[in-house]
């Protein structure tokens, strides 16, 4: 989830839009395959799509071979000849950059589905260049982490013309359980503003959690019993129940790693500040997740947060 190799590309002349073709076999590039684009180029690959992948660093991409997928050295190999090309990628700056660098292989009329979380600033450059290479731009974020995504049971956020639609419904179908269509314009980030909403209840009771049962430890109460008071209630939730877990038990595999959660939780900051709306708690938890990277657990799930209240 990188932006991948920053070699300059060379710009094709604007292209003339095209209607782009419903196939038999939908051919996918994935650019990016971190923990999410990962699962979702082998959820991809194992419905049956023509999926071909990069990464910059190639070592991550390469066991989606044995799930079908070709490895492409390049993105412009990855998405040459490509009905659909899928950025899953750390921002927009390295979504922007990865589709410059895949620009000798785009096809004009082929839809670009950008689903990194990119934010609402990175929008008007993330369309403009998709009209400069004839791609049909689809906002495109999704809601789930690790396991969701390995599933197939994220929930994709879109926004993008209707006759798009055809074509992006074997590869949204093959990454998630459902599609929720937000809009028609891409570039208006309708898509991304409500995966922004949706990342902001996340990421607050992620810390709600955390600062929980970092309480629990400093008062000498049993992480347990706070559990068993709250249990079947109001209050209670898988998700609550899923990040005590990974605290009690010190596994801190990353579902979604602190660093992103960080970039995530500025992105929606911003946002809201752009739209004159003061989001304390958002930026006191992006100050957390700067905390946790900066004592070592900036690769660790983002519950790391925890450790955000201690010294050490």
């Amino acid at each position: 989830m990188s932006p991948g190799d920053r070699r300059p590309a060379r710009r094709p002349a604007a292209r003339r839009r095209e209607e782009p073709p419903v196939a038999d076999t939908t051919s996918v590039a994935v650019l990016g395959t971190g923990i999410m684009g990962a699962a979702m180029a082998r959820n991809l690959a194992r419905a049956g799509l023509d999926v071909r992948v990069w990464n910059r660093t190639r070592a991550k991409a390469e066991p989606l071979a044995a799930d079908g997928a070709t490895v492409a050295d390049s993105p412009a190999e990855a998405v040459r000849d490509a009905d659909v090309v899928l950025t899953m990628l750390y921002d927009g700056p390295a979504a922007l950059d990865a589709v410059r660098e895949a620009a000798p292989g785009l096809r004009a009329g082929a839809v670009w589905a950008q689903c990194s979380t990119a934010g609402l600033a990175a929008q008007p450059a993330l369309a403009a260049l998709a009209d400069e290479y004839g791609l049909r731009y689809v906002d495109a974020p999704v809601l789930g982490t690790r396991k969701p995504a390995e599933d197939g049971q994220l929930v994709v956020l879109a926004a993008g013309p209707a006759d798009v639609r055809p074509v992006l419904a074997p590869v949204f179908d093959a990454v998630g359980s459902r599609t929720t269509w937000v809009g028609e314009d891409g570039a208006s980030g309708a898509a991304t503003r409500l995966k922004l909403v949706c990342n902001s209840w996340v990421l607050a009771v992620t810390h709600g959690t955390a600062e929980a049962l970092s309480l629990a430890r400093g008062l000498g109460v049993d992480a347990r019993a706070f559990l068993d008071a709250v249990s079947g209630g109001a209050l209670d939730m898988g998700y609550l129940r899923a990040k005590s877990a990974a605290i009690l038990s010190a596994d801190y595999t990353p579902s979604f790693t602190v660093t992103n959660a960080e970039k995530d939780a500025r992105l929606i900051v911003a946002a809201g500040r752009e739209a004159g709306v003061a989001l304390d708690v958002a930026a006191a938890g992006a100050e957390r997740f700067r905390r946790a990277a900066a004592q070592g657990h900036a690769d660790q799930d983002m519950v790391a947060s925890y450790f955000a209240s201690f010294e050490d």
